[in-house]
């Protein structure tokens, strides 16, 4: 694992890159993003609803296929485990 992966890890998707705390906050429900460019990050999905967490979601990222303004597919794991599994990146 090179330094900016290790930097990556326990972090949350969308906090700042200074944010002297960046990880997990209490009160909130996280999904561990597996696979692809945001593997490792923690995706808040604290509010959303049955409905909005199995469509998953396309997260912006400038680590993926496309560069700046593309976007990486997540959805859950089948059985509720807690872990988003990368399927693809969208332009």
């Amino acid at each position: 694992m090179d330094r900016d992966e290790e930097l990556l890890r326990g972090r949350v998707y969308g906090t700042d890159h200074d944010d002297p705390h960046p990880g997990p906050r209490p009160g909130h429900v996280y999904a561990e993003l597996v696979g692809g460019p945001l593997d490792g990050l923690l995706l808040d999905i604290t509010g959303r609803t049955a409905d909005e967490i199995a469509t998953g979601a396309a997260l912006q990222t400038e680590l993926g296929q496309f560069g700046a303004g593309g976007r990486a597919m997540y959805g859950p794991r089948p059985g509720g485990s807690g872990r988003w599994d990368w399927s693809g990146d969208v332009a």
